[in-house]
């Protein structure tokens, strides 16, 4: 009898990042790490910016999402995010970079420059750097 597997697509406005069958997924959900498994109830979610990670042959792989909207239903599971990338997609140095100009922003907390925004974007940048693998030591 062979396995059941999860059809995961991960679409952005811009390109589908990623559609395959995988054996299983997590996904960063507004409100707490959300497991799917082959034959998972119906389920509607919003995501929070994190990292949907999945197996696929004993494998695990990462994408890094930036919030959005996750369903599953009949072994299909479909993430509708703003921006998402594959963790072998990232580009550490233009992400560290991001998330080093977003930490200089909070500090100085300058009148022009949006508060929210500048954390917002430091979460993302970290949350890509966290997707490839790379330390974020020195900027958290």
């Amino acid at each position: 009898m062979a396995e059941r597997a999860i059809m995961l697509e991960v679409i952005t406005p811009e390109r589908v990042v990623f559609r395959e069958e995988v054996d299983s997924l997590i996904v960063p959900g507004s409100e707490g790490l959300l497991g799917v498994l082959p034959d998972h109830a119906p389920m509607v979610a919003t995501l929070k910016i994190g990292i949907l990670s999945y197996r696929k042959g004993g494998e695990r792989r990462r994408v890094a999402v930036a919030g959005g909207f996750f369903e599953v239903a009949d072994n299909h599971a479909v993430v509708l995010s703003d921006a998402a990338e594959r963790a072998e997609e990232i580009d550490v140095a233009r992400a560290r970079a991001a998330a080093e100009r977003a930490r200089r922003r909070l500090a100085e907390r300058d009148a022009n420059w949006d508060f929210e925004r500048a954390r917002a974007a430091l979460h993302r940048a970290l949350n890509r750097l966290r997707a490839a693998g790379a330390d974020t030591g020195d900027l958290v």
